[in-house]
């Protein structure tokens, strides 16, 4: 039973006055209703500074504007609607929104609470534990500034300072930020997080760390439900020896899916590959990316690296995620200090280094052309050691000391071989023909070499023809200065197309008309 012990008439009155509110004339936010006590075992009036007091005892319940208090002890200042409560405190704010702490210090007019000693926040979404809280009745706002944390059924989240829109379900965390559940490990110095849809959103320096990927950005957001990430600002990813960053980062963890907007930039230190862009779509769990929108892949060598461009550049993967080939369509062009070339389509084999180059392919190695229905290009070191030309195999290269000259060496297939970069022997099976202009070693023209054979091996020193060995009904003629008509200095189907050359890694993006 209730005990009350009167300290006066004044107190007397003020009790009276308080018991004519009952609870259901409250209006919370529009009238400044008073606190009603609805229960006590001990209940006393004293006076302190002039204010009249109560104090209550021993299973304490409160009512205020349909919230209701429960605690071991309190006083309470009814006239100026102050309220301190102490031990197993707890506000029943609604069935779901629950608040409990130690201590407590409530006012009803601005219906903000303090709640001190192992403050707990609950409602449906998730749960707050701080040791000091902030509660805004008004506002449906708590917020806490000596460091917190938040736990739901997707994430466990915490904070030096930290702001909860009850309403909203939104959570703005600042300082020592880190979000961690079953898959990543997020740290930031902000972050905004909505418990109802376990999503995050990245408003700061953020980084994401899971068992096989690295994450950052200062902008976008994490769906912790459905592993969902868009990064923005500064945004890269690193994901075992593959790093990429673009201007945005879209990735699906569950499908391995991810794409990449504006300014793309993707390495593979394993093979020491870069692919730049300003689209890419990557999908891991199938082993495969492209890029396109001014695509080049960079195959990076600390002496001399090779720029390749195309419409598209297609990459497959093996289950590792190291790269296996490199596709490049259409309009691919390639630049090296030593070599270029240009094809409708290229294929670049990250196992044995080889290139091979479709439809209409040409390729410029110092002062030759090569040309054929199909090139494949073997390299090691990122050097070429040797290249197969299949289909109207043809070589040309100026003769060093004629204007319009052009030696020439055309078969059905074609071996060539490459020593420190240099051409220096070809190899013919099929129709082989030549034209070469034969000089002595100060320049002065010796005469014309034309030749007919099965097969022909040509040798070649300070990238001229040095010597030919004919196999198989061999033919040759050496024309005079003179007597070779000019309309027969050329083999059929020549062509010279110095003008289709890329010039440096920035003429790739050209394609001649």
């Amino acid at each position: 039973m209730m005990r009350i012990h009167f300290s006066g008439l004044i107190f007397l009155v003020m009790i009276l006055i308080g018991s004519i509110f009952a609870p259901g004339n409250a209006a919370f936010g529009q009238t400044k209703a008073r606190i009603q006590i609805i229960h006590a075992d001990d209940l006393r009036g004293m006076k302190s500074g002039g204010e009249e007091l109560n104090i209550l005892v021993g299973d304490v319940q409160f009512e205020h504007d349909g919230a209701y208090l429960y605690c071991d002890s309190a006083i309470l200042n009814t006239r100026r609607s102050d309220l301190y409560a102490y031990g197993n405190v707890h506000i029943k704010m609604s069935d779901t929104l629950n608040l409990y702490g130690d201590t407590l210090h409530y006012n009803g007019n601005t219906r903000v609470a303090v709640v001190t000693g192992n403050v707990i926040l609950r409602d449906n979404q998730a749960t707050l534990y701080t040791n000091q809280l902030n509660y805004n009745r008004k506002t449906r706002t708590a917020y806490y500034t000596t460091g917190g944390r938040i736990e739901n059924k997707d994430n466990e989240l915490s904070s030096s300072f930290g702001i909860y829109y009850t309403d909203t379900k939104r959570v703005h965390f600042k300082n020592n930020v880190e979000l961690v559940n079953d898959e990543y490990l997020l740290r930031s110095d902000t972050l905004i997080y909505n418990t109802a849809t376990a999503t995050a959103f990245i408003s700061g320096p953020t980084t994401i760390t899971g068992e096989e990927e690295f994450l950052y950005a200062e902008d976008g957001f994490y769906d912790t439900r459905t592993d969902v990430t868009m990064l923005q600002q500064n945004a890269y990813m690193i994901y075992k020896e593959q790093y990429l960053r673009g201007d945005s980062i879209y990735f699906e963890k569950a499908t391995g899916i991810g794409e990449v907007f504006g300014n793309v930039f993707l390495q593979d230190t394993l093979q020491n590959m870069i692919v730049t862009g300003h689209y890419a779509d990557y999908h891991r769990n199938q082993g495969y990316a492209w890029a396109t929108d001014s695509a080049m892949a960079i195959m990076a060598d600390a002496v001399d690296s090779l720029f390749l461009h195309a419409d598209t550049l297609w990459l497959t993967f093996d289950t590792a995620g190291n790269p296996l080939q490199l596709t490049a369509y259409h309009h691919s062009r390639f630049y090296k200090t030593d070599l270029q070339g240009m094809s409708d389509s290229l294929v670049y084999s990250f196992a044995d280094s080889t290139i091979h180059m479709f439809y209409d392919p040409i390729l410029w190695a110092d002062e030759n052309q090569l040309t054929a229905d199909d090139i494949i290009i073997y390299s090691s070191g990122q050097r070429a050691d040797s290249m197969r030309m299949t289909g109207s195999a043809f070589i040309v290269s100026k003769d060093k000391y004629g204007a319009g000259n052009f030696n020439q060496i055309k078969g059905k297939e074609m071996m060539a071989y490459f020593e420190n970069n240099e051409l220096n022997l070809v190899k013919v099976d099929g129709n082989s023909e030549t034209i070469y202009f034969v000089r002595e070693e100060e320049g002065a023209l010796i005469g014309i070499n034309k030749a007919v054979a099965g097969r022909m091996e040509i040798f070649i020193a300070d990238r001229q023809i040095d010597g030919i060995i004919y196999h198989e009904n061999p033919d040759a003629i050496l024309y005079p200065e003179g007597e070779l008509p000019t309309d027969q200095f050329f083999l059929r189907d020549f062509r010279w197309s110095q003008e289709l050359r890329p010039k440096s890694r920035y003429d790739v993006f050209r394609w001649p008309k």
